[in-house]
């Protein structure tokens, strides 16, 4: 049995990911930001820089998913900055703390994300590809970054670089779904921007399966397979809910309610591949997207009426 504390376990991996661990027999220790409510509960505030550094001696490994919600308001300075600070500050506090402890955890897996390659359009996207320039790429470069300490303490550290992420109750998926139960769907601006996604089983079992692999370190792209293109992702999901797919949103439309948030995280396009995940031997339950989308949202459910 293992011994892991996991930060950001309430959000739609964590929760799913502490069960898995849970599931499978390890000692789950969950990082949270207000005072600790059960024995399995550690406190910290990162906006305040605060740790139980003593907590964290002699774990097995880490897991750091926290971060400000990226669609849950419009991308004003003042949101940017909070989703840039809870992202690099956290980890660097994280890091800090881990490199300074007597008993090092022998892997710290961090979350960071696809928006490292900024948009991209049909190129072929590797862990070995170089940055994008646009502010998701600046907040995952300098959220890679922030693992520094942990590294040159000589712990592994994966810098997990999530895919859009398929689940019905958030994300993408969830905001799209109810309009396609309803007939109300379609593709997102022209739809020929790429979707590198991936199921939340699938990227739940990527994680706990590098967890375990002591030669993989660095930047892991979590992505399936195949990738498709906007158009696709939305006719696909059509055909799943058993729904026609008639009303596209205009580009100009999305920038128009959704500014910059809309632009990031609806229209821009990045191809990217799983290549260091395949070759350490990961095999996909869901590498393809229908089998993705009928595991998490059910094949051909009903749709319930629109709200009146």
């Amino acid at each position: 049995m293992k011994r892991l504390a996991v930060t950001g376990a309430s959000g739609l991996i964590g929760n799913r990911l502490c069960t898995s661990l849970s599931g499978a027999g390890h000692e789950v220790l969950r990082l949270v930001r207000r005072p600790a409510a059960t024995p399995d509960e550690i406190p910290w505030n990162p906006a305040r820089g605060e740790i139980l550094s003593r907590e964290l001696n002699g774990l097995d490994a880490v897991i750091h998913l926290g971060g400000e919600n990226l669609a849950a308001a419009r991308w004003t300075p003042g949101q940017k900055e909070s989703i840039y600070h809870s992202r690099v500050d956290s980890t660097a506090l994280l890091c800090d703390a881990l490199a300074g402890l007597k008993e090092k955890p022998q892997v710290l897996l961090t979350a960071s994300a696809i928006g490292y390659y900024g948009d991209r359009g049909e190129e072929i996207l590797t862990e070995e590809s170089p940055s994008g320039n646009d502010f998701l790429a600046r907040v995952c470069r300098d959220w890679e970054e922030a693992t520094l300490p942990a590294r040159q303490a000589g712990i592994r550290v994966v810098r997990l670089r999530f895919g859009v992420v398929l689940s019905s109750e958030g994300g993408l998926l969830g905001k799209l779904l109810p309009f396609f139960r309803w007939g109300l769907g379609g593709r997102l601006g022209d739809g020929r921007q790429v979707v590198s996604w991936i199921g939340r089983e699938d990227l739940v079992r990527a994680i706990v399966f590098l967890a375990s692999q002591p030669l993989v370190r660095g930047p892991v792209n979590l992505t399936a397979p195949g990738a498709v293109t906007n158009r696709e992702f939305t006719a696909t999901l059509a055909r799943v809910v058993r729904r026609p797919a008639l009303f596209p949103l205009p580009a100009r439309l999305i920038r128009w309610v959704w500014g910059e948030r809309g632009e990031a995280l609806m229209l821009k396009s990045s191809r990217v591949k799983p290549e260091i995940l395949e070759k350490s031997g990961f095999v996909f339950t869901h590498p393809d997207l229908v089998s993705a989308l009928e595991a998490e949202i059910g094949p051909g459910r009903s749709a319930p009426r629109p709200p009146s």
